[in-house]
């Protein structure tokens, strides 16, 4: 992708992507749906590349959510096994492209050697100063509201602070990944319209883009249309803009 088609872009910061449709793709293949999660692990590497060449800040992708635990054991262990190879395989791209890799989820409550794996890729990354990549695993947009909640909670009982001392920014700092701006544009490829309890607390104001393209064929073409439909949006954050102003 050329530079000049991105030339007079309103470009995002931060980009989120809900990555859907890996059943569906295999079952329209006849094949299983594991084979489907493996061929949508090649997309991300696509994505991530397009950003790191468009130097876009910040890139998180909703790897595995806390409702799919309840998905068929072999799907399940599959699916992580995956995303763990993946970060091991792509760790010498991810240093030679300067890429951060952060985690947001209960990551406390996945295998320990999958956890090994996310610490030593964070490890490796941390010195890098571009893109930022936040897997999103484990998660849920409830469960984090939920937890942050909590830990505030636990430093007012501990008498460390006030109640008073909750404001929508200090609350900020108890979600997963505090140092995180608030994504710009969410995409989510496969058809489906909905949220799926995806980072509810910082999509309040984020720019949403539903493709019809499921996942495994995800590439920067449609990357490029995500962002050409985030580019024609005019942003309000519930103000009223010049050019609203005869519109009552």
């Amino acid at each position: 992708m050329s530079p000049a088609e991105l030339n007079g872009l309103d470009l995002p910061q931060h980009i989120a992507i809900i990555m859907d449709g890996n059943g569906r793709w295999a079952q329209q293949r006849g094949l299983p749906r594991l084979q489907g999660h493996y061929e949508g692990r090649k997309a991300t590497p696509r994505v991530v590349e397009a950003c790191v060449n468009w130097k876009i800040p910040f890139l998180s992708v909703y790897a595995f959510s806390v409702e799919n635990w309840r998905r068929p054991l072999e799907e399940v262990e599959g699916v992580l096994d995956l995303i763990a190879a993946a970060m091991e395989e792509e760790l010498d791209d991810l240093l030679q492209n300067d890429v951060r890799l952060v985690a947001s989820g209960r990551l406390g409550e996945l295998p320990e050697e999958f956890q090994e794996v996310i610490a030593r890729v964070q490890r490796r990354t941390a010195a890098n100063q571009g893109l930022v990549l936040n897997l999103i695993i484990n998660y849920g947009g409830r469960a984090e509201i939920v937890d942050a909640a909590r830990r505030f909670a636990q430093r007012v009982q501990a008498g460390e602070l006030s109640p008073d001392a909750l404001t929508e920014q200090t609350f900020q700092e108890y979600l997963y990944t505090p140092g995180l701006p608030d994504p710009d544009l969410v995409i989510r490829p496969g058809g489906e319209q909905r949220l799926s309890n995806f980072l509810l607390w910082e999509t309040a104001y984020s720019e949403l883009v539903y493709q019809d393209v499921l996942w495994p064929d995800y590439d920067e073409e449609h990357l490029l249309e995500a962002i050409r439909e985030y580019s024609h949006r005019q942003r309000r954050f519930g103000a009223v803009t010049d050019t609203d102003a005869g519109d009552g």
